[in-house]
């Protein structure tokens, strides 16, 4: 269970400063959408070069145009990168394809798709599913992560959950075992962003430890 941290509403020195802060204590940076939307691909860039061991996320949430999108998200030094899984099927299909072309892996971001969708996204066995409840369902309308009515993801899929998980909510994502946890705000907006760190990833590890043993 990789542990992601998620850099929005920032600027990229800023965004470089806060991954420093918390390096120790997650495994994957994202390079958000409004950082991308600010700033371009400088943004996954200047990640990639201050972390190069770590997993680069690029936050596309591409809806077309995939192959330019994902071309330039690779070459920019994203490890991942996010196509929305309500998009044309053509437009999830050439981003693996891309992905696969840059030796790079696809996040398929479910917010907002119908069961028939998901059920479609299946064929996809190479990709990353984020489970995902969006910013706007979570200020205005009191969205919350929902895991019922995502059957079939199990098993061999691997799983990433997104939106508003905290380490209170942590223990309610654990029954269908996901490989990434996305964290932002709860670490980001943290009056104490390394201790909101080290008390996720140390959530994180003990779950590691129950499944080992």
């Amino acid at each position: 269970m990789n542990l992601q941290l998620a850099l929005d509403r920032m600027s990229i020195p800023e965004a470089v400063a806060m991954a420093e802060r918390v390096s120790p204590y997650i495994d994957w940076i994202e390079a958000g959408t409004s950082l991308i939307k600010e700033f371009g691909m400088a943004g996954i860039h200047a990640l990639k070069t201050a972390f190069p061991e770590k997993v680069i996320v690029a936050d596309m949430k591409t809806f077309d145009n995939a192959k330019y999108e994902f071309e330039l998200c690779y070459q920019a030094g994203a490890d991942v990168a996010t196509v929305m899984g309500a998009a044309p099927p053509v437009t999830v299909g050439t981003c693996m394809e891309t992905a696969e072309r840059f030796g790079k892996e696809v996040m398929i971001d479910l917010l907002h798709t119908t069961e028939a969708q998901r059920t479609a996204l299946l064929q996809h066995r190479k990709a990353i599913f984020c489970l995902h409840v969006g910013k706007d369902e979570q200020e205005y309308s009191g969205g919350r992560l929902q895991t019922p009515g995502f059957a079939g993801f199990e098993g061999e899929r691997r799983i990433a959950a997104a939106g508003g998980i905290t380490l209170e909510t942590l223990p309610g994502l654990l029954g269908i075992g996901p490989s990434v946890l996305i964290v932002g705000s709860a670490i980001t907006g943290a009056a104490d962003p390394e201790r909101a760190a080290r008390e996720l990833r140390r959530a994180v590890d003990q779950v590691k430890e129950v499944k080992r043993s």
